[in-house]
């Protein structure tokens, strides 16, 4: 009895062994990933970050020579075109004089007044005679009218030569009595001195400041009446002053020159643009340019609001540059010019010089058969893929249409539907069960 259970007890433990040989040498499934073929849209993509800027800028200059009033605007004010008060340029202000340049400006401002009212009895003595050779010239014309034997005709002509004499006399004398009136006002321009404009907008009359040179208390002196009012504000040149006003109508991006100062002409003042009009450059590697048409879609992403932008491109700029990668590797890239199409109701945030990141749409394809291009890989110069029928693994030839890095276009090889294995390893051949991991 003892025998007859030691054998079976050998019998079933050698059934166990074998048992286990047969399970060890049977083929395990492999494990892996699997995705389905499907249908839709394909698009091929230049990722690159880009950024915002406002498509035309108005640089403000001075146009002349002048002192300059403090300008009060402030980035982002609003401007409108042709009312807005940009800035004001004033005179500038005479030299300042030392007190030895003040006496020789009196002494000339008191030789110019010599010199003009030494010429006045000139004149009245010019014009005097002129008025006797008229009369003489009258008297023989009108007795030699009446009776031609008393007056001879040299005689007219003598009074007509002198009466002509005179005349040329009085001309002369009236020259030189306004070259001596603008050489008076030359005399007391040069003894102006540097003052506030509000000194010259004072009630002291502007001779006060000569101190008391050129002062004619004959001359009768005009003040403003109080019911004059002042010109308004958007005359250009009014009291001398040139007034910029704003060309558009936009905001003020920045100001260059916010205080009082001297400025010549070509300075800039202010830099106007529309925070509306806004188009976006990116720069792309010029690799990709080549791919980029006039008139591709683009989304712009992660700008900071809820919802993608869209836009298209207007520009790829002909020429490219050198730029320096974070890795330091020299880049050629090339700009590329996108206009936004959503309304600035929806971007309202948005501004100058933002960043964001741009999709442009190379090249796309709609409706077709599409796997993931890490189901792909080269078999003797053609594309393959590994399709999943019944839990085995099939080795299956494709062609390949456009890729995008993430989806490829599956042209022929392909249904939709079926299972492919992505990223295949050494271990998946032909014929071999797998099972999704």
């Amino acid at each position: 009895m003892q025998t007859l259970i030691r054998r079976v007890v050998l019998f079933l433990i050698a059934a166990a062994v074998l048992a286990a040989l047969v399970y060890g040498l049977m083929p395990v499934p492999v494990e892996v990933d699997m995705a389905e073929v499907v249908r839709g849209d394909i698009r091929d993509t230049v990722d690159q970050d880009g950024k915002t800027r406002i498509r035309e800028r108005y640089i403000v200059s001075a146009p002349l020579t002048g002192r300059l009033q403090r300008i009060d605007l402030d980035p982002g004010d609003e401007v409108e075109a042709g009312q807005t008060l940009l800035a004001v340029i004033e005179p500038r202000d005479p030299e300042l004089l030392d007190a030895r340049s003040i006496l020789q400006a009196e002494a000339a401002v008191r030789a110019a007044e010599a010199k003009l009212k030494r010429m006045t009895p000139l004149l009245d003595e010019a014009v005097a005679q002129q008025t006797l050779a008229e009369s003489e010239l009258r008297r023989v014309r009108d007795a030699r009218q009446k009776n031609p034997q008393a007056v001879s005709e040299s005689e007219v002509e003598s009074r007509l030569s002198e009466y002509q004499a005179r005349a040329a006399m009085v001309r002369s004398a009236q020259y030189a009595e306004d070259i001596a009136r603008f050489e008076l006002d030359q005399a007391r321009a040069a003894l102006l001195r540097s003052r506030p404009r509000e000194t010259d907008n004072a009630a002291t009359p502007p001779d006060a400041a000569l101190n008391g040179v050129g002062n004619d208390a004959s001359e009768p002196t005009t003040s403003p009446s109080p019911t004059d009012t002042p010109p308004p504000a958007d005359v250009p040149h009014a009291n001398g002053d040139l007034r910029i006003l704003s060309p558009i109508t936009g905001r003020v991006l920045r100001v260059f020159q916010e205080s009082s100062a001297v400025v010549t002409p070509g300075v800039n003042l202010l830099e106007l643009g529309d925070p509306a009009d806004l188009e976006v450059e990116i720069d792309v590697l010029s690799r990709d340019a080549v791919r980029i048409k006039p008139g591709a879609a683009v989304l712009l992403e992660h700008w900071g609001g809820e919802h993608p932008l869209h836009g298209r491109v207007r520009l790829v700029e002909p020429s490219a540059f050198t730029k320096i990668s974070t890795l330091g590797v020299e880049e050629q890239r090339v700009n590329v010019i996108v206009d936004l199409t959503d309304p600035p109701e929806d971007r309202i945030a948005l501004g100058d010089a933002f960043r964001v990141e741009a999709r442009i749409v190379a090249s796309e394809a709609a409706d077709v058969v599409k796997a993931p291009t890490s189901a792909l890989f080269r078999v003797e110069g053609q594309w393959a893929v590994f399709v999943v029928t019944d839990g085995v693994a099939h080795q299956q030839t494709v062609e390949v249409g456009l890729q995008n890095g993430l989806e490829a276009e599956i042209e022929t090889g392909l249904a939709p539907g079926d299972q492919v294995i992505v990223h295949p390893g050494d271990n998946v051949a032909e014929g071999v069960e797998v099972v999704q991991r």
